[in-house]
């Protein structure tokens, strides 16, 4: 799995570590901003069908 480096403004990481960990929603970090990413392309795929822009999925 290809790696990335991405800089966040603390404020995000710190409510991203409220939803991380044994109390949390998510095992790891990675895990949950793989979540958010998947979420927010398939929200933005939404909003292409609706306005006509989706393209075929290979």
């Amino acid at each position: 799995m290809p790696k990335i480096s991405v800089e966040v403004p603390a404020e995000l990481l710190t409510d991203l570590d409220d939803h991380v960990g044994e109390d949390g929603k998510f095992v790891n970090r990675s895990e949950a901003i793989r979540a958010s990413v998947r979420k927010t392309l398939d929200l933005l795929d939404e909003i292409d069908q609706r306005h006509g822009r989706a393209e075929d999925e290979h």
